[in-house]
C-alpha cells in the first residue's frame, strides 16, 4: 500500500513521563461526533468519555482471594512505561558522557549475578529417586535378560545413566549474567531499531517484583505465544526492572547452532515437542523423570520459569488450546510437598505487527518451515529493514497456586487434582489473553472486515475507531495504543501495508477510501489481526448471533474457555445481555406487547439457560402476590439504527466461524466410509479455499487452516463425527445419530438458520 505524504503518520517524538509514546488523556479526540457502534444513552457517554483507562490482570478475587489482597490501590496511578527508552536519567550518571553511553551504563547496573541461578543441577537431578527409579525400570526392560545377571544390570544401569546425563546436558540450561548483559545490550539497539515503543505498566512490574523479592517462592510466567521473539521480550524486560531472568521452556526445534548455546545462556531449556519421541511411539519413561526433576529442581532451588502452554505460535490471532505437560509437573511438585507454594503469573503480549510478518503459508495448508541458523540470519536482516510499531506487555496480578488448588477443593465437582489442573490449564491462556492490549491494527482490520467490507471514506473510519475504542475501554479491557484517533488509524494502515487499498475519492471532495484487499492472503492476514478483538466481543457477538446460540455449535465452544472457574457460562451471558439491555442495544418486550408469536430471536428469555433471569421494571412493586401469574417477556433487538448497527457488526464476528461450520456439515454429506482425518481436513480445507477463490464465499477468512482444523475438532466434540485410531492412524466416520440423511440435513438447516437470519 503506497500513502500519500499526507497520510504519513507523524509521530510525536517528545519525551513525557519517560515514555517516547505520548499518553495524553486525548482531550483533542474527545470532540469526535456521537458514537455509531455503542448504542448508549448521553449520560453513559459522557460518563465513559470521562473514564480512566482500566488496570488489567487483578486475579480472580472469588478463586484465590488472599492473593488478590495483596493488591495496594495506588498500583494503577503508576502509569506505563516505555522500556526501550533509556537515557542518563536512567543510570546513576549525568553529562554528556553518561548520555553518550547511557545503554553501557543501564545494563551495567542491573542486578543479575550467578549467585541468583541454580547449581549443581545434572548431579542434583541424576540423583532424583524418580531418575533412579527410571534408571532401573528402563535397564530392566522386558527381554534383557538381565534379571539372573547382577553384573550384566549394573553395567546396563551405567549405560542407562550415562544416556541420562546426556540427555540432562543437551537439556539443561547454562545461565551468563555476562552474555545476559550483553544481550541486554543489543536488544536495547535492536528493539529501539525496529519498535516505536515497547510499552510496560509500571505497576504491573511492581506487582511481580513486591512477589519475587518478598513471597520467597518460586515464580511461573505463562505467556500468550505470539512470535518468536516473545522469549527475547520477557527477559528483557525482567531484566530492565532488576528480576531474575527465568529458566524459559523452548522446543527442540530451536536446538540450533549458535542460536541454542544463546538460548541456554539467557536461561532457555529444550524439550521436546512430543514426549513420545524415542522412535518407538512409546513413553520415553527415562525423558519424562529426567524432565519431570529438572522442574523439581528448578522450582526446589527458586528458580523462576517460562512456560508457553500453547506449545506453538498462535497462527490465528487467538490463544491456541493449552497443553498442561509442563504445568502437570509444576502441580505434582507442589502437591508432593517439593516446594511450599509457586505464584503463577499470566502475561500479556500485544504486538501492532508481529515480526514474522505472517502465517499466510501455514494457513494455506503448507508444512511449517523448520527453524534454521540460516533462517534466524535473514530473520534479523528483514526486521531492521522494517519497522513493527509498538509492542504492549501486561503482566498479571501474581497468584498463589496452592491458594488456587485449595479453593478448588472446596468446590463439589472439582476434588481431584486432575481436574483443577485441566481447568488451571484451560483458563490460563485466556487469561493472559484477556489483559492483553487491544491494538490499533486489531481495531482497524477489524472494522475493514466486519463493518466496512465494501470500503469506508477515511472520516468514517477514524470515527468508528474512536467509538470501537471506547467500547473496548467500557468493557475493561486496555488499550495498547493513545493519541489521536486520526494518527493511530494512519498508523495502523501503514502497518497493514498491501492488506488493504488506500485510493482518492473524487466524490468526496478528495478524501481517501480504504477497503481491504480482496486476495486470500490479505484476507488472512487482516483476520489474523482482527482475531486480537475477538475475546472482547465474544459473548455480545453470541448473542447477537441468537440467544440460543449457546446451545448450538459455536456458542460453548467459543466461550465456556474464556471464563473463570468460578463462573458458569449462564453467567457470562447474562453479563452480556446485561449490557447490551444497558447500552440500549436489546430491550424487554412483555407477552401482551406483541400479538405474533416470537421468533427465535424474541424467544422468551428464561428459556434458552438453565437458569431464571427475570428483568424487573422500575414500577413493579417489591411486595406484589407473588401467586400472581407471570407475563412472558422477550428480548428486541433495537429498531433504532445506531442499535441495528452494532448489533450486525456483532453477528459478522462470528459469520467466518459459522461459514466453516456450514461447509463441515455440506461435507458431512458425502461422508460414506471412514476416512483418514488428516485427508477430511485436507477435503474441508480445499473446499472452503475453492469457495474463497471463486468469490463465493461470503467471509474468505473461513478458509483458514486453523479454523478447518477447529471445525473438524468441534463436530468430534458434537457427537458429528466419531474418530477411531488404529495403528496411531486416526479415521473419521458418522456418527450413528447422523447416518440418516434427514439428521445431516437438519445440522446443516439448523447452521444456516444462524447465518441467514
Amino acid at each position: 500500500m503506497e500513502l500519500s505524504d499526507g497520510l504519513l503518520l507523524q509521530v510525536n517524538n517528545g519525551e513525557q513521563g519517560g515514555n517516547r509514546w505520548k499518553h495524553s488523556n486525548e482531550d483533542s479526540d474527545r470532540s469526535c461526533s456521537p458514537s455509531v457502534l455503542r448504542c448508549v444513552s448521553t449520560t453513559w457517554k459522557e460518563g465513559l468519555l470521562n473514564r480512566k483507562r482500566p488496570f488489567v490482570g487483578l486475579c480472580c478475587h472469588s478463586c484465590t482471594p488472599q492473593s488478590q489482597r495483596l493488591f495496594n490501590p495506588s498500583i494503577p496511578s503508576l502509569g506505563l512505561r516505555n522500556v526501550i527508552y533509556i537515557n542518563e536519567t536512567h543510570t546513576r550518571y549525568r553529562g554528556w558522557l553518561a548520555r553518550s553511553l547511557s545503554y553501557v551504563l543501564f545494563v551495567c547496573e542491573r542486578d543479575v549475578n550467578k549467585d541468583m541461578f541454580a547449581r549443581n543441577v545434572v548431579d542434583n537431578v541424576l540423583n532424583n529417586s524418580r531418575v533412579e527409579q527410571a534408571i532401573i525400570e528402563v535397564a530392566s526392560e522386558p527381554g534383557a535378560g538381565l534379571e539372573s545377571q547382577p553384573a550384566l544390570q549394573q553395567k546396563a544401569e551405567g549405560q542407562v545413566r550415562r544416556k541420562a546425563r546426556g540427555i540432562l546436558q543437551e537439556m539443561v540450561a547454562n545461565v551468563s549474567p555476562t552474555i545476559i548483559r550483553l544481550t541486554g545490550w543489543v536488544l536495547l539497539k535492536l528493539f529501539n531499531g525496529f519498535f516505536w515503543s515497547i510499552q510496560i505498566h509500571k505497576g504491573q512490574l511492581e506487582m511481580v517484583k513486591k512477589a519475587a523479592t518478598e513471597q520467597n517462592v518460586p515464580l511461573v510466567f505463562l505467556p500468550v505465544h505470539k512470535s518468536h521473539i516473545d522469549y527475547l521480550l520477557i527477559t528483557f524486560i525482567l531484566f530492565c526492572h532488576n528480576i531474575k531472568a527465568p529458566h524459559i521452556a523452548a522446543g527442540n526445534n530451536l536446538n540450533i547452532p549458535i542460536f541454542s548455546t544463546l538460548i541456554r545462556k539467557l536461561g532457555g531449556f529444550f524439550i521436546r515437542r512430543k514426549m513420545e519421541e524415542n522412535g518407538t511411539g512409546k513413553k520415553d519413561v527415562l525423558y519424562r523423570s529426567l524432565l519431570h526433576a529438572y522442574t523439581e529442581e528448578l522450582l526446589r532451588q527458586q528458580q523462576f520459569l517460562e512456560v508457553y502452554l500453547e506449545g506453538t505460535r498462535s497462527r490465528s490471532g487467538k490463544p491456541s488450546p493449552a497443553h498442561a505437560g509442563m504445568l502437570s509437573i509444576v502441580v505434582d511438585t507442589l502437591t508432593t510437598g517439593a516446594i511450599a507454594d509457586v505464584l503463577v503469573v499470566p502475561v500479556g503480549i500485544s504486538y501492532d505487527r508481529i515480526l514474522e510478518g505472517n502465517y499466510n503459508s501455514e494457513q494455506l495448508g503448507k508444512p511449517k518451515k523448520n527453524e534454521s541458523l540460516w533462517g534466524v540470519a535473514c530473520g534479523v536482516f528483514r526486521m531492521l529493514r522494517k519497522n513493527y510499531g509498538c509492542v504492549r506487555v501486561d503482566f498479571t496480578q501474581p497468584f498463589s497456586l496452592k491458594e488456587y488448588l485449595d479453593s478448588q477443593r472446596t468446590r463439589n465437582v472439582y476434588t481431584r487434582v486432575v481436574l483443577s489442573l485441566s481447568l488451571l490449564s484451560s483458563l490460563l491462556p485466556p487469561a493472559a489473553n484477556k489483559s492483553s492490549a487491544v491494538m490499533s491494527t486489531h481495531i482497524v482490520a477489524c472494522l475493514l472486515l466486519y463493518r466496512h467490507r465494501q470500503g469506508v471514506v477515511l472520516s468514517k473510519l477514524v470515527e468508528d475507531f474512536f467509538n470501537m475504542k471506547e467500547e473496548i475501554l467500557s468493557r475493561d479491557f486496555d488499550l495498547g495504543f493513545s493519541g489521536n484517533s486520526e494518527d493511530v488509524v494512519m498508523h495502523a494502515l501503514h502497518l497493514l501495508g498491501n492488506c488493504v487499498n488506500v485510493t482518492s475519492s473524487s466524490n468526496r471532495n478528495g478524501e481517501f477510501t480504504v477497503a481491504p484487499s480482496n486476495t486470500v492472503p490479505a484476507l488472512f492476514e487482516l483476520n489474523f489481526y482482527s482475531n486480537g478483538l475477538f475475546h472482547v466481543f465474544i459473548s455480545d457477538a453470541v448473542i447477537g448471533r441468537e440467544g440460543a446460540a449457546v446451545q448450538c455449535v459455536c456458542g460453548a465452544q467459543c466461550v465456556c474457555g474464556a471464563q473463570c472457574p468460578c463462573q458458569t457460562v449462564y453467567q457470562v451471558f447474562h453479563d452480556a445481555v446485561a449490557r447490551l439491555i444497558q447500552y440500549g442495544v436489546l430491550y424487554v418486550a412483555e407477552e401482551d406487547q406483541e400479538e405474533l408469536s416470537p421468533s427465535p430471536t424474541e424467544e422468551p428469555w428464561p428459556k434458552k439457560f438453565p437458569e431464571p433471569l427475570s428483568w424487573r421494571s422500575d414500577e413493579e412493586d417489591e411486595d406484589s402476590d407473588f401467586g400472581e401469574e407471570q407475563r412472558d417477556r422477550y428480548l428486541k433487538v433495537s429498531t433504532s439504527a445506531e442499535p441495528q448497527e452494532f448489533f450486525v457488526f456483532l453477528q459478522r464476528l462470528l459469520s467466518p466461524v459459522l461459514e466453516a461450520y456450514s461447509g463441515a456439515a455440506i461435507l458431512v454429506h458425502s461422508l460414506k466410509q471412514p476416512v483418514d482425518e488428516r485427508e477430511y481436513t485436507q477435503q474441508l480445507f480445499r473446499y472452503l479455499l475453492t469457495r474463497t477463490e471463486r468469490g463465493v464465499a461470503a467471509y474468505g477468512e473461513s478458509a483458514t487452516h486453523y479454523l478447518v482444523k477447529n471445525t473438524v475438532k468441534t463436530f468430534k466434540e458434537l457427537g458429528v463425527l466419531k474418530e477411531r485410531r488404529e495403528n496411531r492412524v486416526t479415521t473419521l466416520e458418522l456418527s450413528t445419530t447422523f447416518l440418516p440423511q434427514a439428521h445431516r440435513s437438519k445440522l446443516l438447516h439448523y447452521i444456516l438458520a444462524f447465518i441467514l437470519q
